[in-house]
């Protein structure tokens, strides 16, 4: 009967009460979760890197270093940024494609202009049969492979053709780079679809790479040591707003 008795006296359950917040509080600190390290925040197209693949992260860490200011030293990146973006993002939503891959204008053509050694021209850097093959017109009186408008056209097509090929916007961005011929050949052999698992040659086993450091300074300039313009900052501000009033 004591026990039961004591059960019921305020003090008891007072005691009771405060355990009771205690053993809340306790379970409310072991439900904090950790903020996602810089390697899981990472992504191309919203596909990410595999996170605990030693090989894959030392190769991504490498690429970002390779992309700081001290190694590039330039911010034209960030002004042909705020001239490109604006024509090409809405052409990309046109076509149903990603917004990552208005950063492929600036690997494929944001650091060097003119023909390449292969042919390919252009921001896109289109090689003539493909330009011609998506609209482009190429000849010795006009090449419309310098024409952002057109040629962005052009290439939402062609990225969109290999999605239906693909079905995975890492391997599409490979395929850009390297071939679609080349690319099925290569996940045929290897019997492997995982862009980052493939065994490839070096720059297109790296291009995705180069992609993700492209978008990583563009939409944090500073981490990476860049102090981006006037106009670029005012563009991202615009596109925060945009985002925020939707």
């Amino acid at each position: 009967m004591a026990k039961v008795f004591a059960y019921n006296m305020p003090q008891a359950a007072e005691k009771s009460s405060k355990q009771e917040e205690l053993t809340s509080t306790d379970t409310l600190t072991f439900n904090i979760t950790k903020p996602l390290s810089l390697m899981a925040q990472l992504n191309f197209a919203e596909e990410t890197l595999p996170i605990g693949d030693v090989k894959v992260e030392r190769k991504m860490k490498k690429t970002l270093a390779a992309h700081y200011f001290s190694n590039l030293q330039t911010n034209k990146l960030h002004r042909k940024a705020a001239e490109w973006f604006p024509i090409i993002e809405p052409i990309l939503a046109a076509y149903g494609i990603p917004q990552d891959f208005k950063y492929m204008a600036l690997v494929e053509s944001g650091l060097q202009s003119g023909v390449s050694p292969k042919g390919a021209a252009g921001v896109w850097q289109f090689m003539p049969g493909t330009a011609r093959m998506y609209g482009l017109k190429v000849n010795s009186n006009v090449d419309e492979r310098n024409n952002l408008r057109k040629s962005t056209i052009a290439a939402a097509k062609y990225i969109k053709d290999l999605y239906r090929i693909f079905d995975s916007w890492t391997l599409v961005a490979a395929a850009y780079n390297v071939g679609d011929s080349h690319m099925r050949r290569q996940i045929n052999r290897q019997n492997q679809d995982n862009y980052f698992k493939l065994k490839l040659n070096n720059e297109t086993g790296g291009y995705v790479y180069k992609l993700i450091s492209m978008k990583q300074i563009m939409v944090d300039p500073v981490r990476y040591g860049y102090t981006a313009p006037r106009q670029f900052l005012a563009y991202n501000a615009g596109k925060a707003e945009e985002k925020n009033s939707e």
